[in-house]
Formats: C-alpha cells, sequence, structure tokens
C-alpha cells in the first residue's frame, strides 16, 4: 500500500510539472512606440591652404573659382596670393522624427542646420538646411517643407571632402516645396514638384530685392523626374520649367516681363562590394540659384519701355569614382563647366555669377584626390584639388572670346569629422 501511494503521487506531480512547462503564462505583448525621435549630426573641423585668390564663401570654406589677372601698376598679378584657414562651421545638428499614421500613411519629419551662417556677415550662427515632413502610403509619398532642390540627387552627388560637395558642376541648395512621387514598380518611380527659389537666392535685377524674381512670379517652378533604382544602378532624367518676373515696375512703368527657361539632367550611379562610380550632367538656362554659373541677361528698351529678359544657358558635367573600404576608401572626382551666353545679342545688363565688369568666366573645371580613413565613426580625409578657369572678353551674345586668360588655384585640404 505504501508503494502505490508513492507511486501515485509521484505520477501527480510529473503530471503538474508537465502541465506547467506546456502551457506557461502568457506574456503580456509590448505596445508599438506612438513616436520616435532621434538626434544626429557631425563635428567637423577643415583645414584648407589655396594658392591663388578665388570667387570664395564663408571665409574661403568654400571656393568657387580663380580670380581673373589682375595686373597691378609694376605688372605684378594682384590676385597671385594664397591663403589658408582653420573653420568648423560645418558641423551639423538634425533631429528625426517618425510618429502615428495620418490618412492611413507613414509619417516622418526632419529638422536640421548647421553653423554656416546665412551671409558672410553671420559666419558661425545656426541656419536651416532641411525642415519637411513626409507622408508615405504604399505607392505614393508626399513631401512638404524645405529640403534638396530636385535637381540635387542626394544618392549620387560628388564624394569630395571640400563641403563644396561639387558646387559649380552639381546643382546646391535647399527649397520650401511639395513633391508627390508615385512608385509604378518597385524599381522605377516618377516624381513632380513645385517649388519657389529661396536658398540659394535668384539673381536680382537693379531695382529688385533679394528673391524678388521668384516671389513676383504666380507659378512656381516646375520639375519632373523618373528615377530606377535597385541594388546595384541608379539612374534618372529630369525636366525643368522655370517662370521668374525679375521686376514688377521698369523705368517707372508696370511690368510681367518674365525669365522663362527650361534645363534638363540626367544622372547614373553603380554600386557594388568594392567601389563606386557616379556621373552627373545638367544643361539649361538661369541655373543662378543652384550656385552654378549664368543667370539672366537683361534688355533696356531704347524708347524708354520695360526691360526685358533672357535666361543665360550654362552647361555642366562631373564623374566621381572611390572605393568601398570600410577602412580605407580612396577617391577621384573631375568637373567641367561653362557659359553658353544667350542667342539674342548686346544684353544691356548681365545679372549673374561669372561677371566682372567686361570680362567673365567663360569655363571652369576641377580635379581632386582624396583618402577617406575610417574608425567607427570618425573620419579623416586629406585632399588635394586643381580649379581652372578660362576668363575673356564678354562678346555680344554673352559668350568669351578674345584676351583669354587661364588661371589656377591649387587648393590643399584635410578634413576631420566625428558623427553621431
Amino acid at each position: 500500500m505504501k508503494k502505490l501511494l508513492l507511486l501515485t503521487f509521484a505520477i501527480g506531480s510529473f503530471s503538474g510539472q508537465a502541465q506547467t512547462t506546456t502551457a506557461p503564462a502568457a506574456t503580456p505583448a509590448t505596445p508599438a512606440k506612438e513616436w520616435d525621435v532621434s538626434v544626429y549630426g557631425f563635428i567637423r573641423t577643415d583645414y584648407i591652404w589655396d594658392t591663388r585668390r578665388s570667387a570664395q564663401v564663408r571665409e574661403y570654406n568654400l571656393n568657387l573659382y580663380p580670380l581673373d589677372e589682375q595686373l597691378d601698376a609694376n605688372g605684378d598679378d594682384l590676385n597671385d596670393a594664397g591663403a589658408s584657414n582653420f573653420l568648423s562651421v560645418v558641423s551639423r545638428l538634425g533631429v528625426k522624427a517618425k510618429g502615428p499614421n495620418v490618412w492611413g500613411a507613414k509619417t516622418s519629419g526632419t529638422l536640421e542646420g548647421d553653423f554656416f551662417g546665412n551671409t558672410e556677415a553671420s559666419i558661425g550662427l545656426f541656419r536651416l538646411r532641411h525642415a519637411y515632413v513626409t507622408l508615405d502610403w504604399e505607392k505614393t509619398s508626399l513631401t512638404l517643407g524645405q529640403t534638396w532642390y530636385p535637381t540635387f540627387i542626394p544618392e549620387v552627388f560628388p564624394g569630395v571632402a571640400n563641403f563644396s560637395t561639387g558646387i559649380m558642376f552639381n546643382p546646391f541648395g535647399w527649397v520650401s516645396q511639395a513633391k508627390i512621387k508615385q512608385n509604378f514598380t518597385k524599381e522605377l518611380s516618377f516624381a513632380l514638384t513645385a517649388y519657389k527659389e529661396r536658398e540659394f537666392t535668384t539673381a536680382t535685377a537693379t531695382g529688385g530685392t533679394q528673391n524678388s524674381a521668384s516671389f513676383n512670379s504666380p507659378l512656381p517652378t516646375l520639375h519632373g523626374q523618373f528615377q530606377f533604382k535597385n541594388t546595384n544602378w541608379i539612374a534618372g532624367l529630369g525636366f525643368e520649367y522655370k517662370s521668374l518676373q525679375p521686376l514688377t515696375v521698369s523705368n517707372g512703368l508696370a511690368t510681367s516681363e518674365k525669365v522663362n527657361t527650361t534645363s534638363v539632367v540626367g544622372y547614373f550611379k553603380y554600386n557594388n562590394d568594392k567601389f563606386h562610380i557616379k556621373a552627373y550632367g545638367i544643361s539649361g538656362k538661369n541655373m543662378y540659384n543652384l550656385v552654378m554659373l549664368g543667370g539672366f541677361a537683361g534688355y533696356a528698351d531704347p524708347n524708354g519701355g520695360v526691360e526685358t529678359y533672357e535666361g543665360i544657358k550654362t552647361t555642366a558635367m562631373w564623374v566621381d569614382i572611390a572605393g568601398n573600404g570600410k577602412s580605407v576608401a580612396p577617391g577621384l572626382f573631375f568637373g567641367y563647366t561653362k557659359t553658353d551666353g544667350v542667342s539674342k545679342d548686346n544684353p544691356t545688363t548681365l545679372y549673374g555669377r561669372g561677371f566682372a565688369g567686361t570680362r567673365g568666366v567663360d569655363n571652369v573645371m576641377r580635379i581632386s584626390g582624396r583618402v577617406d580613413f575610417k574608425q567607427n565613426k570618425f573620419r579623416v580625409t586629406p585632399e588635394i584639388e586643381y580649379t581652372g578657369a578660362t576668363w575673356g572678353d564678354i562678346k555680344p551674345d554673352a559668350t568669351f572670346d578674345g584676351n583669354n586668360k587661364e588661371v589656377g588655384n591649387f587648393r590643399a585640404m584635410i578634413s576631420c569629422a566625428y558623427s553621431f
């Protein structure tokens, strides 16, 4: 009897343990986060050294093109003078946020700035770069706010160490916009963007104010772009129509004269485990706001009427090849841009970049080499760069021929950045 009782107790204990093991208490599910906010940015310091004076921004941090020869009474070139500087003003701070769905769309937003300032007088002060929100449905997305010009492709821009990011050859800047993007397939999409020029500003006609050509115009700039993207390739083709109105009053008369222009852009990128190659080309008129050569020409009416306008054509291209090494990554960049003038001769005034009195920049080329040394979140990048410009006398069609002078600037720099 005693043995029977012990056996019964053992069987009951085992049965209870088995039931406990096979049917554990349910763990409450962790509720999904309604909001997610993260901070990002980098702390960066650049040392730069140039051999010639250049058209430049923010105390030589960003160089555009070397200045024309300017001889003094002794025949010495006043612009044959070097410069150097230490700067940390491109250090950056940003916030990304994700929140609850809106009308069935996932929502996200970005607010970002740096300390580059908006003018030479405000260098070191915080300036706005990005401030936008995106609503993302399954195949459609809507972006509202300030972010890159649609001609600046975040996945395809030069990887140079210079903060110029390929400026003069690659469009640069941010603008408040409304962009709708439709994904036709997993790889092919089309985006339509409407915007008003802001960062950086349009060229200003005599009698106008900063960006008056943009807000005087009732029509926003329109840009449409197809993009193909898969694991290794990105390729795109875009077309833009711009209608700006420099003035509302010209020569004491009401005016609605416009600068109507178009531009076309194409680009591609190939990427694998070892290296990547990027290429980009753009051609169009009145691309001053993209920090490129040119702008628009003004034609005064000899009979005292209002001023009329035509966009100045500019063409630019670049190629960038770089390694994808995790600790060491070399890179090589080449860029070229040219001013192609106007179709109607003898403009009264040239409103744009690259003109100085009776002289102007016909073309600019740049070649640079760099090596990224990376360890965790820290990067050191030495870079050498040569920028050459051809200056000439301005012809009636706003091109340059005669008394041409080629000048060049050699820049050596080292950039150090810690990302977070």
